[in-house]
């Protein structure tokens, strides 16, 4: 039934651009672990908030093969936004130069190398649009840095994903058919990030709705009575 919803989900929906899905494909053939990658229904989603909220400045903690940092690129063409992406594993990096090459991105979007935590203290400014999607044991970690650092604009958005961890955020038997290989870790993260989405329930700066989409996906942004 999953299946069938999603299916029909990206029937009536927007599609991904040939860009889009020509890095999906490539990445799906490259690499083992290519389910880490946002889906195309969640690339057209990241693209369709992007122009709504016509973000200017729009980070990105972990690149993976930059399939995201396109998406962002492509819903920013009428502001021309900023985009910085964060990795720090050689092996992606590489991976995102080429996407970057490839589709032409360079003039708008730039890598920064290295751990994140430190990436993240060497930006200044305000960002509308800060997307999270690397190491799940750091999420609390690059979040409370994000807010302490005035990192998010007022009006701004912090979009978490994979907050489920495959489910294994709600439940270590949540998820059955979750292969034996990979359990062990996903069961790690489920365990880190109950404690972020516990953090972002009650820290008394944001307000936050943790969605039941894709592999769960946390929104976050500063509460009203801070940016009147």
């Amino acid at each position: 039934m999953a299946a069938t919803v999603t299916g029909y989900c990206i029937d009536h929906s927007n599609d991904v651009s040939g860009d889009m899905k020509d890095l999906w494909d490539w990445t799906c053939g490259e690499f083992e672990d290519s389910d880490k990658m946002s889906s195309p229904l969640q690339g057209a989603t990241m693209k369709f908030l992007a122009e709504y909220h016509r973000a200017k400045r729009t980070p990105e903690i972990g690149c993976y093969t930059g399939y995201s940092a396109l998406a962002w690129y492509e819903g920013t063409v009428g502001t021309q936004a900023e985009i910085i992406t964060l990795e720090l594993d050689p092996k992606m990096i590489g991976a995102s130069r080429r996407t970057f090459d490839k589709y032409k991105l360079n003039d708008r979007v730039t890598l920064i190398e290295g751990p994140a935590q430190d990436s993240l203290a060497k930006l200044t400014g305000t960002f509308d649009i800060i997307f999270v999607d690397a190491n799940k044991d750091r999420y609390q970690g690059y979040v409370k840095q994000i807010l302490d650092k005035k990192l998010l604009a007022k009006d701004g958005l912090i979009m978490a994903d994979n907050v489920f961890a495959r489910g294994m955020t709600i439940s270590t038997d949540a998820n059955p058919e979750l292969p034996a290989k990979v359990r062990p870790y996903w069961t790690g993260c489920g365990k880190a990030l109950r404690s972020f989405t516990d953090f972002c329930k009650n820290d008394n700066r944001i307000d936050t709705v943790l969605l039941p989409l894709y592999d769960g996906v946390s929104l976050l942004k500063w509460k009203s009575e801070l940016t009147d």
